[in-house]
């Protein structure tokens, strides 16, 4: 493992305020391994038996029901995926497959409930990242609920412009239908979305998209910090 890969380790929440013996022992015996685009990591309803953490690439967190497929989360680095499965060594709720080539480390599920027992820092941490993960979903909820088709691109629109160097302009980096799964949009609505920004100054060139004016924009969209604002990191004690 590089060291630029330890250290982003290190500001994971899940490993901030850990005892290095802690960090130690959860990077010895795990697995880095690196997958091209489309490999699928894990299938919902089976067991969890790692812990998965992205250092590179982009994951689609996904579940179908009688024939209807859904993108529920898309992870970039760092992040990490199934840690309630893990601590309730229960099935996985979604599946994860990569959407470009990515790096994952692989940590036994088994190690990270032995770990929670033996470092009191490490199980505040892990709270502290449950507590997190239950206030995106909520805040996601509320995008799905509150919002129209229209407004949730905005929205993703703005994110993505600021997140990709706030130049006006941003590349969607993975599939368009990938994209209209996870704002629960059909593609045709995808497109009949993107039309209708056309009005707000929006305009797409095949995966570029350009925006003429951002605040304009932004008052299209209303975006709201109960809703768009992340979720900030645990402190340094």
């Amino acid at each position: 493992m590089r060291p630029d890969d330890i250290e982003k380790l290190k500001e994971l929440n899940i490993f901030r305020g850990v005892k290095k013996s802690t960090f130690d022992r959860a990077i010895a015996p795990s697995f880095l391994q690196s997958f091209p685009t489309g490999t699928k990591l894990l299938e919902e309803n089976n067991s969890a038996d790692f812990l998965y953490i992205v250092l590179d690439g982009l994951i689609e967190m996904s579940s179908s029901s009688n024939g209807d497929d859904t993108v529920i989360e898309v992870l970039a680095p760092v992040n990490l995926f199934i840690l309630a499965a893990v601590l309730n060594d229960d099935v996985c709720l979604q599946s994860a497959r990569t959407l470009t080539a990515a790096r994952i480390l692989m940590i036994p599920a088994s190690l990270i409930r032995e770990l929670l027992g033996d470092d009191q820092g490490f199980m505040k941490a892990v709270v502290f990242e449950l507590a997190s993960a239950y206030r995106r979903t909520v805040k996601e909820l509320k995008n799905q609920k509150l919002r129209t088709g229209v407004e949730r691109l905005a929205n993703w629109l703005l994110k993505e412009e600021r997140s990709q160097g706030g130049q006006r302009q941003v590349l969607i980096p993975y599939e368009k239908r990938v994209l209209a799964a996870y704002l629960g949009m059909t593609a045709e609505n995808l497109s009949r979305g993107f039309a209708a920004l056309s009005g707000e100054g929006v305009t797409m060139k095949g995966m570029r998209i350009d925006i003429a004016d951002v605040p304009r924009l932004r008052d299209f969209a209303h975006p709201s910090p109960l809703v768009d604002d992340e979720e900030p990191s645990m402190r340094h004690e």
